[in-house]
């Protein structure tokens, strides 16, 4: 024998001792699972949360620009008669 089987051997008898001493709590399984799904729901809704603010302030935003509009009509709007849309022929009807 060589003194790497042996040194094998050895480990392997070290760690079945150690792995035969390991017992798992009853309720392991079900107490992880609890723990993965309280994360998963929090994580679920920090998501939706942070979705709502960024609607919200996208809205906000959007309406404050549309509120900074000029009150007085701007040139595209005005009914001079003058301009390109003057000079532009008439259908007749």
């Amino acid at each position: 024998m060589t003194d790497t089987d042996r040194t094998e051997r050895e480990l392997q008898e070290a760690l079945a001792v150690l792995a035969g001493g390991v017992h798992a709590a009853p309720d392991a399984y079900r107490s992880a699972r609890g723990d993965w799904l309280r994360r998963e729901r929090r994580r679920r809704l920090v998501l939706a949360a942070l979705i709502a603010v960024v609607f919200a302030l996208a809205t906000l935003i959007g309406l404050w620009v549309l509120n900074q509009t000029p009150a007085h009509p701007g040139v595209i709007f005005s009914n001079t008669g003058t301009g390109a849309a003057a000079s532009l022929p008439r259908p007749h009807l």
